[in-house]
């Protein structure tokens, strides 16, 4: 493991490796000290950046034929068929926002080095499921999200890069419930000059939250309806040009627009709650979970 820190995300809720002692030969590079043997303990700590471990793994002689061959090549064909979209577990009929085509016009549309950021939330998984991040093979620095799952954190992070790198285009995915944490900084990055492209999903509510709720006590839903102000009008309240988007044919010319002009741009996608996941629909969570009782 070259670089990550090993928490939950990382090993699929502590069931890829078992804690403290893995069942695997662990070798675990790290740039801060204090994260290795902080979970499990490793056969092999190495307290390094990943660059510099790359730099000194690049001077071993290779080994003749490498026996995991065959399961990596497995493992790149799951993750080319899971960038294809499927049919939703419960799908509703047509819906009139469809993800995968809008991600697949990000992919298309933005610089390759543009950064991109996000906050928490299930509005995240369908960039994090579809987007290819094709920067990241020309080795730029490409993705600000957060690690623990901190809501909030997409817009002030694009508003920082924008700061920081002007000349780099910056595109914020953030949810309704997300936006509401920190979207006052769109006031900030006006002030200093910064322009972000911003598109928000707009499904009225807090989605991981409902989604949990539906798992664990279907239909006992509880603070989790969102009454949200016209996010167009409030980003241009902010000195922002805003649009608001209802179908997925009118995504590209808004997203072309946003991209021409000086200014920054909220796009605000108006999303049926249904689509709650990218792999099942809000009512088919539900229903799996009514039959569980």
């Amino acid at each position: 493991a070259i670089g990550p820190r090993l928490g939950e995300a990382t090993t699929g809720g502590y069931t890829l490796i078992e804690a403290p002692r893995p069942r695997q030969t662990l070798v675990h590079v790290h740039a801060s000290a204090e994260e290795l043997h902080r979970v499990y303990q490793a056969d092999l700590a190495i307290n390094a950046t990943m660059g510099a471990a790359a730099q000194s793994l690049a001077t071993l002689a290779p080994p003749a034929a490498v026996r995991w061959s065959a399961w990596t090549a497995a493992c790149h064909e799951d993750y080319l068929a899971n960038r294809e979209p499927q049919p939703l577990q419960g799908e509703i009929d047509m819906p009139a926002i469809d993800m995968p085509a809008i991600v697949a016009t990000l992919e298309r549309l933005l610089p390759p080095h543009a950064v991109l950021t996000n906050g928490a939330g299930n509005f995240a998984s369908w960039l994090h499921r579809f987007f290819r991040y094709p920067g990241l093979a020309q080795g730029a620095k490409t993705q600000l999200a957060p690690a623990l799952g901190a809501m909030g954190y997409g817009v002030p992070a694009g508003v920082a890069a924008a700061i920081a790198d002007p000349g780099r285009t910056v595109l914020t995915l953030t949810g309704d419930g997300d936006f509401l944490m920190t979207g006052q900084e769109l006031a900030t990055a006006v002030q200093h000059g910064a322009k972000t492209i911003v598109v928000l999903l707009n499904n009225g509510m807090y989605g991981t939250i409902r989604m949990h709720q539906e798992r664990e006590y279907p239909e006992r839903v509880a603070g989790s309806t969102l009454h949200n102000p016209d996010f167009a009008a409030l980003a241009r309240s902010y000195g922002y040009a805003g649009v608001r988007i209802e179908r997925t044919e009118q995504f590209e010319p808004e997203l072309r627009a946003a991209l021409a002009r000086s200014e920054g741009t909220l796009i605000e996608v108006m999303l049926d709650p249904e689509l709650l996941t990218t792999r099942a629909t809000l009512a088919e969570i539900t229903r799996a979970s009514l039959q569980k009782q």
